[in-house]
């Protein structure tokens, strides 16, 4: 099997040959360890091709690990002159801020065309904040958190603006050839539970989410969701609107055993290794003991890509890394 179909059977909750990994760092990680992973991982031939422009340096990275999805960005939008009263001032404003957009379309099609001419690998688009963190990004996570509930008429025309801004971008690239899965990301949970009410979200996020997971699964691609800490809560909602893959699955904020029991047949999950735990403090064979105890469980029946739950820090030792890299690798 190639990489990009173990990734589409353990979707499929079917047992692939070899259990998919999709082990990434966060900046500072990279900054601290892509040079010595490089070293390490990368073949001859994935220099080669770094050398020739046919991929990036952190693909031919990536790649080398052992990843079987390979991320990239792609062309979206931002806030613009935003004045700092907006983030700062409780008061809910009586406007919405401008917008512009970045990126280039024609590079980004080109990125998708190489990874699936030079690797196996299954493509996945990475589209971090994308709607209720965008809205924090405007106006700071405790006042916008404040007005989905003492200004939720002002809270609603900001995340109908969001989504309609998401949704023309989406169609911009949902049917670019070569894309496999589309993930947006928003953390509504804390380390013990929700940010807001199960109600709120009901109310006034999942309509939004699900135009946006319609739209990616009408062009035939997957819908993946990055939502951190303890969303227990509303996954049921979520398995209904029909997201296909789950992160970061944090074990220090819900039970990942009980989470594959109640949902495993529903939704994959992509995480689950301890980064608040295990990976900075552990040794290396606590490190490997523990992914290979969290795949064999949360792979059972497929519905499981091999991950830590969070992206790899500079406070995880080289060794643990690689631990984790090479335990994945042999599973």
């Amino acid at each position: 099997m190639t990489r990009c179909e173990r990734v589409k059977a353990a979707m499929a909750h079917l047992e692939p040959d070899k259990v998919p990994s999709c082990i990434h760092l966060a900046r500072d990680g990279w900054e601290v360890h892509s040079e010595n992973l490089y070293e390490r991982y990368v073949s001859e031939e994935l220099r080669k091709l770094c050398e020739e422009g046919k991929l990036s340096r952190q693909h031919a990275i990536y790649y080398g690990m052992g990843n079987h999805v390979l991320t990239l960005n792609c062309p979206w939008w931002k806030w613009y002159d935003v004045p700092r009263s907006y983030f700062t001032d409780e008061d809910a404003p009586d406007y919405l801020p401008k917008t512009i957009g970045y990126g280039s379309y024609d590079g980004f099609a080109e990125t998708v065309r190489k990874l699936k001419e030079y690797t196996d690998a299954y493509v996945l688009v990475t589209i971090w904040g994308s709607y209720f963190e965008k809205a924090n990004f405007a106006r700071g996570i405790e006042n916008f958190l404040a007005d989905l509930a003492g200004d939720p008429e002002y809270a609603q025309r900001m995340l109908d603006f969001i989504i309609n801004k998401n949704m023309v971008m989406l169609e911009n690239i949902v049917h670019t050839p070569g894309i496999d899965g589309i993930l947006l990301g928003s953390d509504w949970g804390a380390q013990k539970d929700l940010l807001m009410s199960p109600a709120c979200w009901r109310e006034m996020i999942a309509p939004g989410e699900k135009r946006e997971y319609e739209l990616i699964h009408e062009a035939g691609v997957d819908v993946w969701l990055h939502s951190c800490g303890d969303i227990r809560k509303i996954l049921p909602d979520i398995t209904d609107m029909g997201v296909d893959a789950l992160n970061p699955v944090q074990p220090e904020c819900m039970d990942i055993y009980e989470l594959k029991e109640k949902y495993g047949d529903k939704i994959t999950f992509w995480g689950g290794i301890s980064t608040q735990k295990t990976l900075p403090y552990g040794t290396p064979d606590d490190v490997a003991a523990e992914t290979e105890k969290v795949t064999s469980a949360l792979s059972r029946n497929g519905g499981y890509i091999i991950a830590p739950s969070q992206e790899i820090q500079s406070d995880v030792p080289f060794e643990n890394l690689c631990a984790l890299i090479d335990t994945a690798k042999r599973l």
